[in-house]
């Protein structure tokens, strides 16, 4: 926290498709925040290297990182960035492993966690798959979107550096509930929440 009682880092975890990318253009757009997703930056090195991106993938690239560079290397790649730039603060998101909350803790910022019913959810990515640019990616059955989800949530036979939310979810600082339809609501509430 600054002087001004504001946060300058906020590390963002939860479900898929609670409101993670709405909250970080939010910080982006009205408060001058960096917005990292470092799903995004998995994507980007999933495409460099050939492969197809999918969530299975993506974990892979992501363990395979923390392996070699430490389990708070996602966190570190956004940090870089928001370093260079001239910003009032830096949202990174998504958290999907423990390490990268304790390393948003040690930059000395806070983790918000953000849930919602499991078929708001899934009913979100759905209709907004193609706007998202991701129509392949999370063109799932409702079944397979909570196969995926229950695997990252445990690391179930894994090591430290594979998917473990619900690690993640336990070190969070700062929960709210995003099951509503009023989006005006919800990003209120993440400003109260956030001291904005």
């Amino acid at each position: 926290m600054t002087t001004s009682n504001k946060l300058q880092i906020i590390g963002i975890a939860g479900t898929n498709g609670a409101g993670k990318d709405t909250v970080g253009e939010l910080l982006a757009e009205h408060y001058g925040y960096l917005f990292v997703s470092v799903t995004e930056l998995l994507r980007a090195e999933a495409r460099r290297r050939g492969l197809p991106v999918e969530r299975e993938v993506l974990r892979t690239i992501s363990a395979e990182w923390r392996r070699e560079l430490g389990l708070g290397v996602l966190v570190d790649k956004a940090y870089a960035e928001y370093q260079v730039g001239d910003y009032k603060g830096l949202a990174i998101a998504s958290l999907r492993n423990p390490g990268e909350a304790d390393r948003v803790h040690a930059l000395g910022g806070s983790v918000l966690w953000i849930d919602a019913d499991p078929r708001v959810r899934y009913d979100r990515i759905q209709a907004n798959a193609s706007a998202r640019g991701r129509a392949s990616e999370d063109n799932k059955t409702f079944e397979q979107f909570q196969a995926e989800e229950a695997a990252e949530m445990q690391s179930l036979g894994g090591d430290a550096a594979t998917l473990d939310m619900a690690a993640v979810k336990a070190k969070a600082d700062i929960f709210i509930d995003n099951t509503g339809e009023d989006l005006a609501s919800f990003k209120s509430d993440v400003e109260e929440l956030l001291g904005l």
